[in-house]
């Protein structure tokens, strides 16, 4: 036996399987082995190998067997199914996220509030010079009336100081993430810049409330626009708020949100 070919139990393993599926498949034909051995098992090649990978992503797809010999005869066919799974799947993620944050929130009601309130001291401490009240009073003229703020600052208010801690962690790795994009030299609406785009809106999602598109559109401007804000970014890496601004906003255009922030 040769080096390129793999037993049932090796190909099993490999894949995840069972045996009796292998056998299964090849009594069907839909993945035969191409080679015996002197003793008349059943040997995988490479080119058999690469088939059997489609047919087990197919099946995780939830493609019936009966269509998936068809659909690997036709190299079009395989890319057109493969392009609407992978459509279906995405639609599922964003579904299974929606989901995960509509947990959250209901758990956060379910968890009783505690007596602790975290003093503007400790904030200081945690945020240094990064915290600045006047940014409370601010944000509730602008947004007070709205869900979101409402939705954040209850959310807020149920946090320890621990928590605190681990959210300014998470959002300094946020920040870190830009200005490592803004390094690498990584072009607004480029695969590394939105998902440092991401991240930040994630973080904010998990931490205190949803996110509008138009919503995260207003903030990337406001990086920018206010002296305090840039001011933050810029103490990272020089110049790094108006980037910030500027893949915020190619990351909301690529998804229908325009410069006025309209959908």
């Amino acid at each position: 036996m040769t080096d390129d070919l793999l037993t049932v139990g090796q190909v099993a393993e490999r894949f995840g399987i069972t045996v009796r599926t292998l056998h299964h498949y090849d009594a069907i034909g839909l993945v035969t082995p191409s080679e015996r051995s002197w003793a008349d098992y059943r040997l995988y090649s490479p080119g058999d190998v690469q088939r059997l990978a489609r047919v087990v992503l197919l099946r995780r797809l939830e493609m019936p067997l009966a269509d998936i010999g068809a659909v690997l005869a036709d190299d079009d066919a395989l890319t057109e199914q493969l392009r609407r799974r992978r459509e279906a799947v995405i639609a599922r993620l964003d579904e299974l996220n929606g989901l995960v944050r509509a947990i959250d929130t209901a758990l956060t009601k379910e968890e009783p509030m505690s007596d602790y309130a975290i003093t503007e001291g400790e904030m200081k401490e945690i945020f240094g010079t990064g915290y600045d009240e006047s940014y409370d009073a601010e944000a509730e003229a602008r947004w007070g009336e709205t869900d979101a703020y409402k939705e954040s600052q209850r959310r807020a208010k149920s946090y320890t100081k621990e928590q605190w801690v681990r959210i300014k962690a998470e959002g300094d790795a946020v920040m870190e993430r830009f200005a490592q994009a803004k390094r690498d030299g990584a072009e607004p609406g480029s695969e590394q810049a939105d998902a440092a785009v991401q991240a930040h809106r994630d973080h904010i999602e998990t931490w205190f409330n949803d996110v509008p598109l138009p919503m995260l559109r207003g903030m990337g401007e406001m990086f920018s626009a206010d002296p305090r804000f840039a001011k933050t970014y810029d103490d990272v890496k020089p110049d790094l708020a108006p980037y910030v601004t500027s893949v915020i906003t190619a990351y909301c255009a690529k998804r229908g949100v325009d410069e006025n922030c309209g959908s």
